[in-house]
């Protein structure tokens, strides 16, 4: 019971801190140009608008592009159910397998792009084929990585992985390491960073996919995507720097585990904003190679792991 309502928490904390990660992100970006920019909590004000605007949808478009924003929502919620943010396992064991958790991303994924597609609208399907782009170049990396993983360790849970790595419980750390390596550059190309995407800019290709989407749709898609930031970084987090999470459900262990996640977001995503406002943008025609040296980097973790080191 206590695991429910662990798995409970942490999907309400998750929904209710993902407008804060987009809208600081916004914030920090502002003040490393000298700009003012928007208010930290700029994203709470837009979404509290959009829930109060008619939901308008294509006269051309099927069940399929209402359907989107709610099975994309409905996906990343799942995954904070599932995914291990607070304690070193997963609250919800059949939720935090690998396999599981890339079958879900995939479905959000083709979802997002295939909703501006049945939508009529030109620019908004480009959009969609260059979100499926992304997938197709970034994906293949982070499954082999997490491949690695699940050969060194022996299980495709998350939990049980993080438990391993953390004691070093595995039999190739050198492939370990890099697969680790490889995952978090594959995650934050997942995250929609610079020299990737630019977050703010609505008229380009990256937002295509929202062009047909207004009012409370448009808000389920918006949190959506604040969500999968948070829960991407916390699957990183999960398996290749787990120490601080909770190991035990003793209130005072859930406490700490608790402020140590949050502060590791926190530092990932301060570091990410960094990183994002040292580069310069890349048209998406040529992702693929920018995305290259990631994939090498998880074929090297493969290789490595396949010789035993």
């Amino acid at each position: 019971m206590i695991e429910i309502i662990i798995a409970i928490v942490q999907a309400l904390i998750v929904v209710l801190i993902a407008p804060f990660v987009s809208g600081s992100a916004r914030w920090l970006r502002a003040k490393m140009h000298s700009r003012r920019g928007p208010s930290i909590l700029q994203d709470y004000y837009d979404i509290a608008k959009l829930f109060k605007r008619e939901d308008v949808h294509p006269a051309e478009s099927s069940f399929v592009h209402r359907l989107t924003p709610i099975l994309y929502f409905a996906c990343m919620l799942a995954l904070a159910f599932g995914v291990p943010m607070i304690t070193r396992f997963s609250p919800i064991m059949g939720l935090g397998d690998i396999i599981l958790i890339i079958y879900l991303l995939a479905l959000s994924r083709f979802f997002f792009s295939l909703g501006p597609i049945d939508s009529g609208d030109t620019y908004a399907g480009l959009g969609g084929v260059r979100e499926l782009l992304v997938g197709v170049l970034i994906e293949p990396a982070m499954m082999l990585s997490l491949v690695v993983v699940a050969i060194a360790t022996g299980t495709t849970s998350i939990g049980d992985m993080g438990i391993l790595v953390s004691g070093l419980f595995v039999n190739t750390p050198v492939a370990v390491a890099v697969a680790g390596v490889a995952f978090a550059a594959a995650c934050y190309v997942e995250l929609g960073k610079i020299p990737f995407d630019l977050a703010e800019a609505e008229q380009e290709l990256q937002e295509g996919p929202l062009a047909e989407y207004s009012g409370p749709s448009l808000a389920l898609i918006k949190m959506g995507l604040s969500m999968k930031q948070i829960i991407v970084v916390s699957w990183f987090l999960a398996i290749f720097v787990p120490w601080g999470s909770a190991l035990s459900l003793d209130p005072a262990a859930l406490a700490l585990g608790l402020v140590v996640w949050l502060v590791k977001l926190l530092i990932c995503f301060f570091v990410c904003g960094l990183i994002e406002n040292s580069l310069i943008r890349v048209r998406y025609k040529f992702l693929g190679g920018k995305t290259w040296a990631i994939f090498g980097l998880s074929a090297c973790a493969f290789l490595l792991c396949i010789l035993g080191i």
